[in-house]
């Protein structure tokens, strides 16, 4: 019996605020060279200025929702289906995106009872140098840390750099920076460009160099050393997190700008910058919460997608869609990530799914009918069946 053709689909987003679209036109040359056959959503890429011709010169079928759902047999998110959704999906349909596996209990076992195989890309494993062309994490991050320096110097009542005119000089911004993961580091490197006077804080030990790379001084909050997996940092105890919290409140006050990035995969991010840390800073003053989020931020107040302002004149900004707001180039760098991970899924463009492989076996969630991923089976509450299979699934 011949193996089914693998059919690529691209859908138009529809999450409030998202501009982005997963595979762009050069993306769609890419897997029609692998053997793919691509069809996107009338609409699909407008919002980040990607039209339709585009994707039609490149080869793809302009087609309807309801034809995508009925032709695809892998579907391309940024993000991930509605729940309501999954139920029409065929069994063996694949799914790919930032599905957020650990935060969506109610999505993940529609997929599993769906028989849907679910590929999230939240849960690449990053360590793999092989991996790093397909880590869309970091490029998406990458982004973010961009454009929270344009956000936060939008929002400043000053300048960023030191200006000399005939009115006299104008002393440049000071950033503080906490988190230098992918998105801290361009953060300080971006600031830095526009003239502020930057600095950098992490608790991981090994980002110290990182920071200091930049050009920027490296500032302790805490002397706490909380390296974790996978590069990122682990969960503080209650006893440090109020120390950090305390060593915060105590540095800010002398920062026009702060923004933060600290986050822990699947979990509420760490209150960094508390009601006493707001309240030491100077009217005017402009804080970014890069970490806002359902869960929670690291700012004390902040919201996704919202500014608010506290009693003593700060603003607070809760930066939760950041690289839709370079739609074009985030999607250009999301659809190389994406475009990498399928060279190596669509062999002569037929899907293959090694659960051997590190890289499969790290992004696979759900598959004929099971969750099969241990971290997302210990959040749900469930028991794992027993290990993965080994062998090789084929759809």
């Amino acid at each position: 019996m011949p193996e089914q053709e693998t059919v690529v689909g691209v859908v138009r987003e529809r999450a409030p605020g998202e501009r982005r679209v997963a595979l762009t036109p050069d993306g769609v040359s890419r897997l029609s060279a692998l053997g793919a056959r691509v069809v996107v959503e009338k609409g699909a890429g407008e919002e980040a200025l990607f039209p339709d011709a585009a994707y039609k010169e490149a080869g793809a079928e302009l087609v309807t929702s309801a034809a995508l759902r009925k032709q695809a047999t892998l579907t391309l998110y940024v993000g991930r289906p509605a729940v309501k959704d999954v139920a029409g999906l065929a069994p063996g349909h694949v799914v790919v995106g930032l599905l957020d596996p650990l935060n969506q209990g109610d999505l993940v076992r529609a997929l599993a009872d769906a028989k849907v195989t679910a590929l999230s890309l939240d849960h690449l494993p990053r360590t793999l140098s092989r991996a790093q062309a397909m880590d869309v994490l970091s490029s998406q991050a990458n982004v973010a840390g961009y454009e929270a320096v344009l956000v936060a110097a939008s929002a400043y009542d000053g300048f960023f750099p030191m200006l000399t005119t005939a009115a006299g000089t104008t002393r440049p911004a000071a950033v503080l920076v906490i988190g230098a993961g992918v998105a801290g580091l361009q953060a300080l490197s971006t600031a830095r460009r526009l003239g502020a006077v930057v600095s950098g804080s992490d608790v991981r030990e090994a980002a110290k160099g990182d920071v200091l790379s930049t050009g920027a001084s490296f500032v302790d909050l805490g002397g706490v050393a909380a390296g974790g997996a996978g590069g990122y940092a682990r969960d503080l105890t209650d006893e440090e997190k109020k120390a950090q919290q305390a060593a915060v409140a105590a540095a800010i006050g002398k920062f026009d700008v702060v923004i933060t990035t600290a986050q822990v995969p699947g979990r509420r991010p760490p209150l960094l910058v508390d009601e006493a840390a707001l309240a030491a800073l100077k009217p005017g003053s402009v804080v970014v919460d890069l970490a806002a989020s359902a869960l929670g931020g690291n700012v004390a107040g902040s919201e996704p997608d919202a500014t608010v302002t506290t009693k003593n004149g700060v603003t607070v900004i809760g930066a939760g869609t950041l690289p839709s707001r370079a739609a074009r180039a985030s999607s250009t760098a999301f659809s190389r990530n994406v475009s990498a991970l399928l060279a190596t899924l669509l062999p002569e463009g037929r899907l293959t799914l090694d659960r051997d492989d590190e890289v499969v076996a790290g992004l696979l969630i759900t598959h004929e009918g099971e969750v099969v991923n241990a971290t997302v089976l210990e959040r749900l509450g469930t028991a794992p069946k027993g290990a993965p299979k080994k062998r090789t699934a084929r759809s």
